[in-house]
Order: structure tokens, then C-alpha cells, then sequence
């Protein structure tokens, strides 16, 4: 992973994961929405509940900051999937060709992203109340990061590992 750039006052942190948890409750609810659609309601009902959560947490923060000045982030700097006009057809692909595994591995991804970034903020940070916070973020995304880790051990990857397969009854043969 790149080194990310310090992240030096408590607005900036704030807005930072302002945009990582409004990122993270789009694709959310646009991974149910798929789910849905797809039939997998199980799956849907999973990601709908994490976009709860997420949306919650924009919540949380927005009344946290209400009155701070944050810094802008730029649009996109969080985003899971590419968007926009020029990737909107393979954005469309993507989804075409998601399966609720696939999902679940493009959300854990995230996850784990979000939780290096406060991570990386923690350890780097010299501000006591900076630390404080991106310790307390680093650990909310913790639970994100075993939420969808359940959920993604819970729901096999449905993709045939055919080498597999043939190594296994070759091995088999070979007894």
C-alpha cells in the first residue's frame, strides 16, 4: 500500500471518514438493490442492514462536525467501483457479472481499506485527540471488516475450481 498523505487535524480526519462511510453506504444499497433484483434476498437483507450501519455512522459524524469547517475531499477518492461517464458501461458489466460472493469481496476490500487508512493515522498521528479518534474509527471498522467476513464464510464462492477438481480425482486415482 502507498503511504497515504498525514492526515493532520481532527476536521480533516472527520472528513476523511465522512467520505469513506458515505462511499461505503452507496455501494451498499446499490449492492442490495442488485441482490435483490438478482433473487439472492438473503444477501440483499445482509447489505441493506450495512448500509443501516453506515448510513448511521454518516450520521453520527454529521452531528459530530456540525459547525467544524472540513476540509474537501475529492470526489471519488473512496470510490469502490469506478463511476462516471466514461466507466459507466463497465460499471454496468461489473454489476451484470456480480455475484453475492463477488460482492461481499469488493465490501471486505473496502473494509479492510478503511480500517489500514485509520490505522495508518493512529500510528502516525502526534495530536492526542487525533490518536484518540482514528483509534475509535480503526475499531468500528474492525467490526465492519468481521461482519462481512461472516457474511462472505457464510456465502461459498459459487465459481467451480476445475483445477482443483482434476488434481483431487487425479490424487484420488492415484491411491
Amino acid at each position: 500500500m502507498s503511504k497515504q498523505k498525514t492526515i493532520g487535524s481532527v476536521p480533516e480526519l472527520y472528513a476523511h471518514a465522512l467520505a469513506i462511510e458515505r462511499e461505503a453506504a452507496a455501494r451498499y444499497l446499490e449492492f442490495a438493490e442488485h441482490m435483490a433484483d438478482e433473487g439472492n434476498d438473503h444477501v440483499a437483507t445482509l447489505f441493506r442492514s450495512l448500509a443501516g450501519f453506515e448510513a448511521e455512522h454518516v450520521r453520527q459524524l454529521e452531528e459530530a462536525t456540525r459547525g467544524m469547517a472540513l476540509p474537501n475531499i475529492a470526489i471519488g477518492q473512496y470510490a469502490w467501483l469506478d463511476t462516471g461517464a466514461p466507466e459507466t458501461a463497465a460499471h454496468d458489466l461489473v454489476f451484470r457479472l456480480m455475484t453475492p460472493h463477488d460482492a461481499l469481496a469488493v465490501a471486505l476490500e473496502a473494509e479492510r481499506r478503511a480500517r489500514r487508512f485509520f490505522d495508518e493515522v493512529y500510528e502516525n498521528a502526534e495530536d492526542a485527540p487525533l490518536r484518540e479518534l482514528a483509534l475509535d474509527m480503526a475499531r468500528e471498522e474492525a467490526d465492519h471488516v468481521a461482519w462481512v467476513e461472516r457474511a462472505l464464510a457464510a456465502d461459498p464462492d459459487p465459481r467451480i475450481d476445475w483445477e482443483k477438481v482434476l488434481e483431487e480425482r487425479e490424487a484420488g486415482r492415484a491411491r
